[in-house]
């Protein structure tokens, strides 16, 4: 397989009748996915859509958003895949900056549509999804009135070919558009593989591989479907972030696997009602997209048992885990119980260093910045070749995260770059002021952000959500900390709000908290 277009294609070979997608009430095996994609991609290319086109998305997950990500891949042409959450006008700015000239629409985004189709330039044809929109094309009926044999291009797909350009927001600035490259994408694939393989035959894997999508499509995250469908697995797929359906869904279904973000795993641990599902069937937890909390992690392990394994990776890496932290490295207690910080050991598709200022390699146990290098690294970002000159210099992608790795090969996360707070000329990392939060007992979230400080320049903010009936004063936690940390690493204040804000995925958006402090508001967010 070379490009995403092969796998659906290789599965209605293999696995014809073996289930590969289950979406609410829609049940459907390779051979039918295949012959939807198929369908799908010949009505594309009726439209005239060639290689080299972009076409946006604006969807929930479901059983539509795999198969146009494959039609397109069949053809050529490129996904440019929509994060919900953006205001209108944000909106518009991406799918114009992507330079889409198709744009397909699910349930829900119909007012969203509508208010923005004044302002896209590109868009030539427009497709509902799901519900009857005044002007849009019918996704079933494409469906239902185009043939199921494979399509031809007129110019051959090449694994250099774009396949996805992802916007992702960072922490300044305008969304940044990543070029995925299909080669990209299948390493990445082939990564996930391979690294999955090895844990579940340790994990004792003895029935076909299932997962549970949860995480929105439109990013990276995407990742369990390529892996799923290209073993002859089953993708369950979520629709909303809804913990009683996740659970509901990995009961019903026997899902093996599940992949989420620190938080949401939190919160499933501490959900009231988990334990009414029946979830034995999980052999497999990944988690990416954000350090987790030691403290919150461990209790995870205690809950749902010792098969969790962290993938550290980034959307210019293709979603694609660079470094792995094993299962077998989760241990609670004892003297490899630190690891339980570590991000792991480079992934067999990935080579890491740590670099100065300068990308020259920094030894062990010095902190610097975490580099990647491998074919799953992006093309570089669209339409902004200074961005891609400053992250992509010789080959390596500079990550801006900070770090060290250990004389055993394992990566510790610091902090990102941008997060690093500089107090009376002091550096400070927020994790580590975090890690030592979040051992207080009625501290349920936290986060550690710089604010303004007329003496110091900056100092060390910490924001934190206690647990329902837990009191704790600012002072008890400064005193806390102090126990714990050098001086300069406590917070200098603590403020509590009743949650704190998250992306769609689940991640805390220390962007928005911090903007909070240094624009004057000084109040809850979110």
């Amino acid at each position: 397989m070379y490009t995403l277009g092969d796998i659906p294609t290789y599965g209605a070979i293999h696995f014809p009748d073996w289930e590969a997608i289950v979406f609410e009430k829609t049940r459907m095996t390779y051979r039918q996915l295949n012959a939807r994609v198929n369908r799908l991609a010949n009505a594309l290319t009726a439209f005239g859509c060639r290689k080299g086109d972009h076409l946006a998305v604006l969807a929930e997950n479901c059983n539509q958003y795999v198969e146009i990500y494959f039609a397109a891949a069949k053809i050529g042409v490129c996904v440019c895949p929509q994060n919900h959450r953006l205001a209108n006008e944000e909106l518009a700015y991406v799918i114009n900056h992507g330079e889409s000239t198709l744009f397909l629409v699910g349930h829900g985004f119909e007012d969203s549509a509508r208010s923005i189709q004044g302002s896209l330039t590109n868009i030539r044809y427009w497709i509902s999804i799901d519900n009857f929109i005044d002007g849009y094309l019918s996704y079933e009926e494409l469906i239902s009135t185009h043939p199921e044999r494979e399509p031809v291009p007129a110019s051959p797909v090449d694994e250099q070919d774009l396949a996805i350009l992802m916007y992702t927001g960072g922490t300044t600035g305008l969304p940044k558009g990543v070029m995925l490259t299909h080669r990209s994408l299948m390493t990445t694939t082939m990564n996930t593989v391979l690294t999955a393989s090895t844990e579940l035959a340790n994990l004792g894997a003895n029935r076909r591989f299932s997962t549970c999508m949860v995480l929105p499509m439109f990013h990276v995250s995407l990742w369990p479907v390529l892996l799923t469908l290209s073993i002859g697995g089953k993708v369950v797929i979520n629709r909303k972030m809804d913990l009683g359906e996740i659970l509901r869904l990995i009961q019903d279904e026997q899902c093996a696997h599940i992949n989420l973000v620190p938080t949401i795993y939190g919160w499933l641990a501490d959900y009231p009602q988990t334990d009414k599902y029946d979830i034995s069937s999980l052999i497999y937890m990944t988690y990416a997209g954000s350090p987790f909390p030691t403290e919150v992690l461990k209790k995870c392990i205690k809950r749902f048992g010792n098969i969790f394994s962290q993938g550290y990776g980034a959307t210019e890496t293709a979603g694609g885990a660079v470094t792995i932290l094993s299962y077998r490295d989760h241990d609670i207690k004892g003297p490899r119980s630190r690891l339980l910080a570590s991000a792991g050991k480079a992934a067999p598709c990935s080579r890491i260093k740590i670099a100065d200022g300068q990308g020259r390699p920094q030894p062990f146990g010095q902190t610097g910045e975490i580099c990647v290098t491998g074919k799953h690294i992006m093309k570089g970002y669209w339409k902004d070749p200074g961005k891609t000159t400053e992250t992509l210099q010789d080959g390596w992608y500079h990550t801006g995260d900070m770090g060290y790795m250990d004389e055993d090969g394992y990566v510790f996360l610091t902090d990102r770059k941008a997060d690093m707070i500089i107090s009376g000329g002091e550096n400070v990392y927020p994790k580590e002021t975090e890690d030592v939060l979040y051992q207080h007992e009625a501290v349920a979230e936290c986060a550690v952000v710089s604010a303004p400080d007329p003496r110091w320049g900056e100092i060390v903010k910490a924001v934190v959500v206690l647990y329902p009936g837990q009191k704790v004063t600012e002072e008890e936690l400064v005193a806390f900390c102090k126990e714990r940390l050098a001086g300069y690493k406590c917070p200098k204040s603590v403020v509590f709000w009743d949650k704190l804000p998250t992306s769609i995925i689940g991640k805390v958006l220390k962007k928005e908290i911090k903007a909070a402090f240094w624009q004057g508001r000084n109040r809850q967010i979110g």
